[in-house]
C-alpha cells in the first residue's frame, strides 16, 4: 500500500470525511482489520480563509507548497488537497513536489464521462465558480460544459458554505435552497451536478434529489484509494 499525504484543515469538517471514507474503503477492499495509510498535514482554515477573501493566492499557494513538500518528505507517495477551492494552486503546487498530485476535477470529470453525461451543473464557493481553474480543466481535459447557478443563487451556495457548513452547521432551510437550485438547473439541461466543495455532501445526498450528482469528495477519496491499492489488491481475510 502507497502512504498518502493528505492537506487538510480546509475545512476540517470535509477533513474528517476524506480520514472516514478513504479509511472505509481500504477496509472494504483488504478486509481483515487493515486500513489507510496517511499522513495529514491539518491547516488551520481561519487562516486560509482570511487569506482567500483578501485574493492573496500567492501566500496561499506556498502555504500549500510547503505542506506538501512536508507530506512528500515525511514518505507520502502522493498528495491530495482535501478542498475543491484550493485546487487554485494545483498546478504550482505539482509543479514544487516530485510525486503525484491527485487533482480532485479529475477525478470528477472521469467520473461524469464515464456516466455519459456532457452538461453539467457545479456547485461550489464563489472562487471555484467563477475562477478558470476548475471550469477550464473540465472543459479541456474531458470535453464537459459547465454551468453555473445564476450570480444570487451563487451568493447563497457560498455564505452557505462559509457561514454554515465549515462549521458544521446542517440546516434544513439551507438544504431545501440547494435542492431548489439543483431541480431547476436540471430543467434548464443539466445532466448531472456537480457539488464542486467538499463540504456540500454533508447537506445534500443523492437520495434527496432525481438530478444525478456527484460528489467530489467521494469520488476524490475513490482516486485515492486507487492510487493507494491499484486494481490487483482483492479482499483478504
Amino acid at each position: 500500500m502507497k502512504t498518502l499525504g493528505i492537506i487538510g484543515g480546509l475545512s476540517w469538517e470535509s477533513s474528517a470525511e476524506y480520514y472516514r471514507i478513504i479509511n472505509q474503503e481500504v477496509n472494504k477492499r483488504l478486509g481483515g482489520v487493515h486500513s489507510a495509510k496517511m499522513l495529514l498535514a491539518s491547516l488551520d482554515f481561519g487562516e486560509i480563509e482570511k487569506l482567500q477573501v483578501a485574493g492573496r493566492w500567492d501566500e496561499l499557494t506556498q502555504e500549500l507548497i510547503f505542506w506538501a513538500r512536508s507530506l512528500e518528505n515525511a514518505g507520502a507517495s502522493g498528495i491530495l488537497i482535501s478542498s475543491n477551492t484550493m485546487h487554485h494552486s494545483a498546478k504550482e503546487v505539482q509543479s514544487a513536489i516530485g510525486v503525484p498530485l491527485l487533482h480532485i476535477a479529475d477525478a470528477t470529470g472521469r467520473a461524469i464521462v464515464e456516466a455519459g453525461y456532457k452538461k453539467v451543473g457545479l456547485l461550489g464557493t464563489s472562487f471555484t465558480m467563477e475562477g478558470d481553474f476548475y471550469n477550464q480543466r473540465l472543459s479541456e481535459a474531458f470535453d464537459l460544459e459547465v454551468i453555473l447557478p445564476e450570480r444570487e443563487e451563487r451568493e447563497v451556495i457560498h455564505r452557505v458554505i462559509y457561514d454554515e457548513l465549515v462549521v458544521g452547521n446542517i440546516l434544513p432551510e439551507s438544504r431545501q435552497k440547494f435542492l431548489d437550485m439543483i431541480q431547476r438547473m436540471g430543467q434548464k439541461g443539466c445532466e448531472g451536478m456537480i457539488l464542486g466543495c467538499t463540504e456540500i455532501p454533508l447537506l445534500v445526498t443523492q437520495a434527496l434529489t432525481s438530478v444525478p450528482l456527484f460528489d467530489t469528495t467521494a469520488l476524490h477519496c475513490a482516486a485515492a484509494v486507487h492510487f493507494m491499492l491499484g486494481s490487483s489488491h482483492l479482499r483478504n481475510e
